[in-house]
């Protein structure tokens, strides 16, 4: 896409209509109406001004969906670039627009018990098959950065029996935990995140060391299906422990361990939810 493209996106923030996430942490994505971006996810993030950063982020990006794509994970088509809107370079993603009705979570609340654990199995599937490859090319010293996953249950659709992953913002490569930290605070949407969060620092970093685990990104996919389906959490439990031992077996005691009762979210995390205003919707 050439510098057009730019010009399509600064039209469709001029018209844009509701997010079609309210999710929030970093942006609220929309979908594009009539033009040429039609029915893509469009997501604009904060720019922090320093142009070098701004670069090497995009070239991490650009270095973990190829990552994400060598480890098995299948992702819509991803496009992301520092786009002209007016005002210096923004980070801009564009995403191939997947249905409403294959997103994961609002399926999660539809189905019936059986369904949901079918659902668990797709979303578990693409985590094991990741981190297997991804260790297996740390192994091999094919891949020697810092590189992370987030796969929540907003992070995926559901097709065909085959989860897609579709967040990849922001870029889990390369960034040392400090880094990463700051990141989070930087590109936060949110003003109150970005005073209130320095003051923090420390708890705000943490936020990040799931997703840098195998076991508990596993943890952390099964605690959020029993937060969401209550009354279903020893079936999502018994799950979580089998297949944990089934595709996870490097990791399966310390996941095991972490599912001997219900999973649940750092009390800080809890607040700074809370205080945000974030929803649990499709983090499209």
């Amino acid at each position: 896409m050439t510098s057009q493209t730019d010009a399509w996106i600064r039209d469709e923030l001029d018209r844009r209509g509701e997010p079609v996430s309210r999710l929030g942490y970093f942006c609220a994505p929309f979908r594009a109406g009539p033009g040429p971006l039609e029915g893509r996810v469009i997501k604009v993030y904060r720019a922090p001004g320093d142009r070098a950063a701004l670069e090497r982020l995009a070239a991490a990006h650009d270095d973990y969906v190829a990552v994400l794509t060598r480890c098995g994970v299948s992702l819509p088509e991803t496009e992301f670039r520092l786009a002209d809107l007016g005002a210096g370079p923004v980070p801009v993603v564009i995403q191939e627009g997947l249905p409403d009705e294959t997103m994961m979570r609002p399926r999660m609340l539809e189905t019936d018990r059986e369904g949901a654990l079918a659902l668990m199995e797709a979303a578990g599937e693409v985590i094991a098959t990741f981190w297997t490859a991804l260790r297996e090319a740390q192994e091999s010293g094919e891949e020697r950065r810092r590189v992370g996953f987030h796969p929540s249950i907003r992070n995926f659709a559901v097709i065909d029996g085959r989860a897609i992953f579709f967040d990849t913002f922001p870029p889990l490569i390369g960034y040392s935990r400090d880094e990463m930290g700051r990141l989070l605070l930087q590109f936060s949407e949110k003003r109150l995140m970005r005073m209130v969060g320095p003051l923090l620092r420390g708890r705000v970093t943490g936020i990040q060391d799931e997703w840098y685990s195998p076991p508990e990104t596993l943890v952390g996919l099964v605690g959020s299906a029993c937060r969401l389906r209550p009354d279903d959490r020893e079936a999502f439990l018994d799950w979580g422990r089998d297949f944990a031992r089934r595709r996870m077996a490097p990791w399966a005691e310390e996941a095991v361990a972490g599912m001997d009762r219900p999973p649940r979210l750092p009390g800080y995390w809890t607040t700074f939810r809370k205080l945000l205003g974030l929803q649990g919707e499709p983090n499209l």
